[in-house]
């Protein structure tokens, strides 16, 4: 039985210029928890005349208002007060978000921890990025960093509360105004941003929310031509509508989109230790999370054991409500996605995959998105459920013969987002890493990434960088200024016509 926390708000509104608003044609849709798919609250339905208000409103915030022109120590004070406001609502982000993504609460609760970091770190780094400047005995030139203007900001729903951090972060670190357009499977912990932007004294206008469906409200604010750059996280073909409908504008994007991501274990590896992270990567966050390592690969010699352990142990993740802190596998986001992960699986078995753990409802959760976490062994590139990204705890495994055949099937595969390698030999490790076609890989590591590094993908896995100083580069502009330090020759143009008159 699900619980409905007491403060859930029974609407959720637009925040347009510093305002609590409504759509403007009043439309609205009913959001639900994933664990009883029962609605909770409405949500305003956002169109391209709430996009147009929202960028009207951010457009005068950064042309007029005060934002663009404070230092970047001033304009870090406020990422700060807005670090402080997250952490004091630390108990209720971690609870809200739970309640709306199906995430267990323990892994809840580090999300809305790692967002309060994400703003800690962009007010640090704004403050001490340097400008450069050249010199020669004629002429010096500086360069300055300028915001490019008003930034279109698209999150997923997995983990959306610290997505939406990762992307408001940089942005007004680096004097934008943005207008943030939520997930609409997801939109419950965004509604918290109004009043941690009023707490921490973020102008009006700075930020704006639409809520609304991806086809209206998102496609609005992609077409809009007063918004230079879209930053959008989520899937691949939605990211390919996006650039076409983002070329006529010439605007720059940043894109972090699908994967199906290669998890190597060779023969040599500490099997423990890559069991365990072969597990995490892949079943934690509901399995919901675009680096999954979602594609095993394991060296023949070892396999049978390795899929002997690895499903033993997938058969013991604990499957249960999402805010019960022993859960470790909550529920599915909506049932929408929970049918099409299913279908993954009715796939697998169709196509003659071995399944070893799961692939069905736990028995003693009749209602809500549940799958137990699932194994297939003995999969082929020419499955599905290899090929595709399931976004689910669904994993596939395969054997290998040696290094070369492990490289040709990590490299199998549209995307390139991510990779993991598992072997004492290092120097076979970072070579094997190197060859691996991907924007991010880990050896002998689950996904732990350093706040500084850049985090994006090749091929259908992304366009562009974002992370660090990266993302600072994303929302500014270089401006070359050049002065003459003494007289300048110049060529005369026109002057022997001058003297021959």
């Amino acid at each position: 039985m699900t619980s409905i926390p007491a403060d859930l708000p029974k609407t959720i509104r637009h925040w347009i210029g510093g305002e609590q608003v409504d759509s403007a044609d009043g439309r609205t849709f009913a959001n639900a928890d994933p664990a009883s798919n029962l609605g909770y609250c409405d949500v305003a339905a956002g169109g391209a005349a709430d996009v147009a208000s929202a960028v009207t409103a951010a457009r005068a915030a950064f042309e007029i208002g005060p934002w663009p022109r404070l230092s970047p120590r001033e304009r870090g004070r406020v990422l700060h007060r807005i670090a402080d406001a997250v952490e004091a609502r630390e108990d209720r982000l971690a609870t809200w978000e739970s309640f709306d993504t199906g995430l267990p609460i323990t892994q809840a609760r580090g999300q809305a921890r790692r967002a309060a970091e994400n703003f800690r770190y962009f007010a640090d780094l704004v403050n001490a990025l340097h400008e450069d400047a050249f010199r020669t005995a004629a002429q010096i030139g500086y360069v300055v960093r300028k915001p490019i203007g008003v930034a279109g900001l698209i999150t997923p729903w997995n983990t959306p509360f610290m997505l939406e951090s990762w992307k408001l972060a940089p942005a007004i670190a680096a004097g934008c105004t943005v207008v943030l357009k939520p997930a609409e499977f997801t939109p419950l912990s965004a509604s918290l941003w109004p009043e941690i932007a009023e707490e921490a004294g973020l102008p009006a206008g700075v930020l704006n929310i639409v809520h609304g469906i991806g086809e209206d409200a998102g496609a609005a604010l992609v077409e809009h031509p007063d918004v230079p750059l879209i930053s959008f996280t989520g899937e691949t073909t939605t990211g390919q509508t996006i650039m076409r409908a983002a070329a006529t504008g010439l605007k720059g994007l940043s894109m972090e989109l699908g994967g199906k991501s290669p998890c190597i274990v060779f023969a040599d590896a500490d099997l423990d230790a890559a069991v365990d992270g072969a597990l995490f990567g892949v079943f934690s966050l509901n399995g919901e999370r675009c680096t999954a390592g979602s594609r095993v690969i394991v060296e023949a010699s070892i396999y049978e054991e390795f899929v002997a352990r690895y499903a033993a142990r997938a058969a013991r993740i604990r499957v249960g409500p999402p805010q019960d802190p022993d859960t470790e596998i909550g529920a599915l986001v909506h049932p929408e996605h929970y049918a099409r992960v299913l279908g993954y699986v009715a796939s697998g078995i169709a196509e003659g995959a071995r399944l070893v753990a799961g692939g069905a409802r736990p028995d003693d959760l009749p209602d809500g998105n549940y799958l137990a976490a699932t194994v297939f062994a003995d999969v082929t590139p020419a499955m599905r459920i290899w090929r595709e990204e399931i976004f689910g705890p669904v994993v596939a495994i395969a054997p290998f013969a040696d290094e070369t055949e492990a490289i040709r099937l990590a490299n199998d595969t549209r995307y390139g987002l991510a990779g993991y390698v598992w072997t004492s030999n290092l120097k076979r490790g970072h070579r094997v890493a190197q060859a691996i076609d991907a924007g991010m890989v880990w050896l002998n590591s689950h996904n732990v990434r350093d706040l500084r590094t850049p985090f994006g993908g090749v091929k259908a896995s992304g366009l562009g960088q974002e992370g660090g100083a990266h993302s600072i580069d994303f929302y500014t502009d270089s401006q070359i200024v050049s002065v003459a330090l003494g007289d300048t020759h110049v060529p005369r143009f026109g002057a022997a016509t001058d003297e021959e008159d």
